[in-house]
């Protein structure tokens, strides 16, 4: 069965209209600070530099569908207009000095054109503002330990909970911040190379023995964030969870003062969580 180009024309277009409709639902089955079911777009932003992220990604998708759908074009027109029923005296030409030109710039320039923003998200990542909270995440087999230097310099243990939702992501003792402050975080790992990332807030960084790496974000929102170890770092590497609550300055005080005697009472412990505050 042939096609007109018009025919062919409605149903390339039909083909994007429906790969917009895909993006727009993963976008809408996402929910903030944790995966959904059926998810493949990023998590909702919680912090500016995940809303950076967001937008270099829908960004740069356009551009690659654009590219795509050129050289899709291009490979239709030549079946259509270059095979040998339509053309059957073939051409000889060899060499197009316009064209060469355009393909040697054009994919120069459109470089040119993604790395500026590439490089402005890579510099809002790496160049940690003054910060309001220092927490100091250490990597160990297969847990983490978290101290708050800034707070009385109490430390607790934070590992999976079986009875805790979301399934593989819900722990005894999450982080605790206060929101649209800058939390400064110091990564390392107690034996084997482990990775800080939580979708929400843009954070992905190795925790290396040895070594202290930093990261920031600032969370713009309240609620539960979820994040995972993200590095194979052993057999129980997909039951190491990260858990933050974004609270207020007010309750993030209060389960300070709660934190420090429960940690004051029971040094080797970790039994403080953010539920203590409300009793």
């Amino acid at each position: 069965m042939k096609l007109s180009k018009g025919q062919m024309g409605g149903r390339l277009l039909g083909l994007m209209v429906a790969g917009v409709a895909l993006v727009t639902g993963g976008t809408a089955l996402a929910e903030l600070g944790q995966p959904a079911p059926w998810e493949y777009g990023l998590q909702g932003a919680a912090s500016p530099v995940m809303e950076s992220i967001t937008y270099f990604h829908d960004w740069l998708l356009i551009v690659i569908t654009v590219i795509t759908l050129f050289v899709l074009g291009l490979l239709v027109t030549v079946v259509i207009k270059f095979n040998a029923k339509a053309n059957p005296v073939p051409s000889r030409t060899t060499h197009n000095t316009l064209i060469e030109i355009i393909w040697t710039l054009g994919p120069v320039l459109i470089l040119m054109a993604i790395v500026v923003p590439s490089f402005k998200l890579l510099f809002e990542e790496l160049d940690l503002p003054k910060a309001d909270l220092t927490i100091k995440a250490t990597g160990k087999q297969w847990y983490w330990s978290y101290a708050y230097p800034d707070n009385g310099k109490f430390e607790f243990d934070s590992l999976l909970a079986q009875d805790k939702q979301p399934r593989l992501l819900g722990v005894d003792n999450e982080i605790v911040v206060p929101v649209d402050k800058v939390i400064r975080v110091q990564v390392t790992g107690a034996d084997v190379i482990h990775s800080f990332a939580v979708p929400a807030f843009g954070i992905k960084i190795d925790a290396i023995p040895g070594r202290l790496n930093e990261t920031w974000f600032k969370a713009t929102k309240m609620g539960m964030f979820y994040g995972q170890c993200s590095e194979l770092c052993g057999k129980n590497h997909a039951f190491m969870p990260i858990a933050v609550r974004v609270v207020s300055d007010q309750d993030f005080a209060a389960w300070v003062e709660v934190a420090k005697k429960k940690f004051a009472s029971a040094p080797g412990n970790s039994f403080a969580s953010a539920a203590d505050v409300a009793q």
